[in-house]
């Protein structure tokens, strides 16, 4: 099984919940994203703001935004 990426690059991570239908909404000390899904409701996702983001904190944004271990990765590798 795949790792997630260590001190993974802010903009790869960007570009990866993109390719997962999230778009970005603030941009400040964190970043605020969000999903509108099929059903009509919503998915935010706020991350911090730093150059670098952890594996640690990759799994707490994957597991708050319903985003399995396997969808991520597999953006992050098409990022």
């Amino acid at each position: 099984m795949t790792k997630f990426p260590v001190d993974a690059p802010k903009r790869k991570v960007i570009k990866a919940l993109e390719i997962l239908g999230f778009q970005m909404v603030r941009e400040r000390e964190h970043i605020s994203m969000m999903r509108e899904n099929v059903d009509g409701s919503k998915t935010p996702l706020t991350m911090p703001n730093h150059p670098k983001i952890k594996a640690s904190t990759l799994r707490t944004i994957c597991a708050q935004a319903r985003i399995t271990r396997d969808e991520f990765l597999e953006a992050y590798e098409k990022a």
